[in-house]
Order: structure tokens, then C-alpha cells, then sequence
């Protein structure tokens, strides 16, 4: 995660991106084969995010907002027919978020955060071996994920946290 902040008074506001690697997944019954089901998989993001937010002594509440991606991979599978039916795909959507940092230290900060990435719906091709191929599986995919950091910032100025964030 990269982070750049500039603070006026007590307002901070900044912009952030972070990468991420993940394991959210989830399935479904396909809208096309009632038999099969649709494993999705994220297995990584990306969020680029402004950020506004307060700081008082040395806690910062912000929130957030911007573009998030997300690298996807989907599998059909049917207990009736043997299939081999997948699709990797990237996804662009939104992001909202909100958080808390507490500056325990000089540099140092624990923080937690919550986001939502919007990542809307779309008709996903899957595709397989031989005569076996799905088209238009309509696919919704948000996310809801929250985390817990230790931040360390670099360049310390020589400021205690409480004087600057």
C-alpha cells in the first residue's frame, strides 16, 4: 500500500493505492443448467482511492473513495456431466470505504477499515472443451471486506504523531 497525505489543521486528506493478493469465494446454480454451479474466485484486487478525513491527538477517521479491480476466475461444475468449463477474467468498479488509524508511536499506527467494492453485473462467457460452451451467465459481484493494519510511515520529520499525521 502506498499512501501520500497532506493535513491542514486538523482535516487530512490523501490519496492511497493498494494491491492485494485473495481468496474470496463464492457459487451459485447456473441460470442455464439448473444441475451445475458457477464457483467464483477473486484472487486479487486492487483499489486506487482519494481519501478526507480528521484527525484529533494521534486518531485519524477518514473516508474513502475511488476505483477498485479485481482479477476473477469462475468454474462450471456438474455432478451429471463431466465439464472442464472455466473463464478468468479482470473486473473494474467502485469503491467506498471508511476507517480509523491510532498512532501508538512515533511513525507508527494500528488501523482498521472497511470497504465496499462495486463491482456491478455482467454476462461472463465460459468457455470449455469440445462441444461445451455457456454463454451469457449474468454474473453480480460486490465485495465487503474489512481489515486490520500496522502502518508504518516513513520520513519522520522529527514530529510526534499527535503533532502531525
Amino acid at each position: 500500500m502506498l499512501r501520500r497525505c497532506w493535513q491542514t489543521g486538523s482535516w487530512v486528506w490523501g490519496i492511497e493505492g493498494q494491491g492485494n493478493w485473495a481468496d474470496f469465494s463464492s457459487s451459485r446454480t447456473s441460470l442455464l443448467f439448473p444441475t451445475a454451479v458457477i464457483n467464483s474466485k477473486i484472487d486479487s484486487f486492487g483499489l486506487i482511492t482519494g481519501q478526507v478525513g480528521y484527525a484529533w491527538n494521534n486518531v485519524l477517521f477518514y473516508i474513502k473513495g475511488g476505483a477498485a479491480v479485481t482479477g476473477n476466475k469462475f468454474e462450471v461444475v456438474d455432478p451429471t456431466v463431466p465439464l472442464d468449463v472455466t473463464a478468468n477474467t479482470t473486473r473494474w468498479g467502485g469503491t467506498v470505504g471508511l476507517g480509523l488509524d491510532f498512532g501508538f508511536a512515533p511513525n507508527w499506527s494500528i488501523g482498521v477499515e472497511y470497504d465496499h467494492l462495486f463491482m456491478g453485473s455482467r454476462d461472463i462467457n465460459l468457455t470449455g472443451a469440445g462441444i461445451f460452451t455457456f454463454q451469457d451467465e449474468h454474473i453480480s459481484q460486490d465485495v465487503d471486506m474489512g481489515l486490520i493494519r500496522l502502518n508504518y510511515r516513513f520520513g519522520g520529520y522529527g514530529a510526534p504523531v499527535a503533532a502531525r499525521y
